[in-house]
């Protein structure tokens, strides 16, 4: 594995979640892989879960870790070729990429987009210069539209917790008070899109009129605009935010009831209820349901430790 950015990335859903299932039973089963090696962990935008899941991860196999917070400790960076850097920016990317990819053997990084420019956030500029630039495998710790450690966590949250053979997942759209990117829904459509092609799952999306995705992450997908109908029977319910793709970044009004509570989980079966974190309580998801048994958000987000120890594993392997 040469990089991680996408549900393309891992052909075997099943088999890489029973991979991260066994590395959970075991930490430090591989220790000596990653022994002499070194993460690098550039951060663009603030993180919590996911600095912390990964170096522990990166920690257990053996790795040394160093951590650059580059909107505090960076320079400004250029991405654009054929500037004259006269203005704000102080190093090109051409050159801080290659450094950093001379200290580290894996690098991670984690940037957010604008939601001001569509194609220049679709386009994932940033992203995909750094790995052409950086010469090492590269690791997305989120991106403009994904995150997939987040994704292919939340799946192996779903396989350890489900109660049939192929649970009823639903992602529902929660209201917020600004405008969120739509990485985390889009990667979770895409994983769980492609956990349904291999019969996995059955996945529906809800969200008001005005909230659909890009069709590159939905195509396939049952898509409903009444929450009622989606949560009917449901095992897993995934809440979160996300602005408008189509009007790019801009938040509409929206009259329904979208908060998911103990009374609207009756219809279910019984769904369990996740979310990717940090949440605004009784605004996104009431607090009754995240300090009620329905909740599995902190076992999901311990859960990160093992998808990104499962993606560093086989990075590593392929570097021997």
């Amino acid at each position: 594995m040469q990089k991680f950015f996408s549900a393309a990335d891992i052909d075997n859903l099943s088999e890489a979640v029973q991979e991260a299932l066994t590395l959970k039973a075991n930490p430090r089963a591989h220790a000596e892989l990653g022994k002499h090696k070194t993460l690098g962990l550039v951060f663009l935008n603030p993180s919590l879960r996911t600095r912390l899941s990964t170096q522990k991860a990166a920690i257990q196999l053996g790795m040394d870790v160093m951590v650059m917070n580059m909107d505090k400790d960076g320079w400004a960076l250029e991405t654009q070729d054929g500037v004259v850097m006269n203005g704000t920016t102080v190093e090109h990317i051409r050159e801080a990429a290659a450094v950093m990819g001379e200290y580290c053997d894996i690098l991670g990084l984690r940037s957010f987009p604008s939601l001001k420019d569509k194609e220049a956030d679709y386009t994932e500029d940033l992203f995909n210069k750094f790995i052409k630039f950086c010469g090492v495998p590269v690791v997305s710790l989120e991106s403009a539209t994904r995150h997939p450690l987040q994704s292919l966590t939340d799946l192996i949250t779903i396989t350890e917790h489900k109660t049939v053979d192929k649970p009823k997942v639903v992602l529902a759209w929660a209201p917020h008070v600004k405008a969120l990117p739509q990485a985390v829904p889009n990667s979770f459509s895409e994983w769980m899109g492609k956990a349904q092609q291999q019969g996995l799952v059955d996945f529906v999306i809800a969200h008001p009129k005005g909230y659909e995705l890009s069709e590159e992450f939905t195509a396939g997908v049952n898509i409903t605009h009444d929450l009622n109908e989606a949560l009917a029977g449901a095992d897993f319910v995934y809440v979160k935010n996300w602005s408008s793709f189509q009007d790019y970044g801009k938040v509409y009004p929206v009259e329904e009831d979208w908060l998911i509570t103990n009374k609207t989980l009756e219809q279910t079966n019984a769904a369990k209820v996740m979310h990717c974190l940090p949440v605004r309580r009784d605004l996104e998801l009431s607090a009754e349901v995240l300090d009620g048994p329905h909740s599995l958000v902190i076992q999901e987000a311990s859960n990160r430790v093992w998808a990104a120890q499962l993606v560093l594993k086989r990075m590593l392997e392929n570097l021997k």
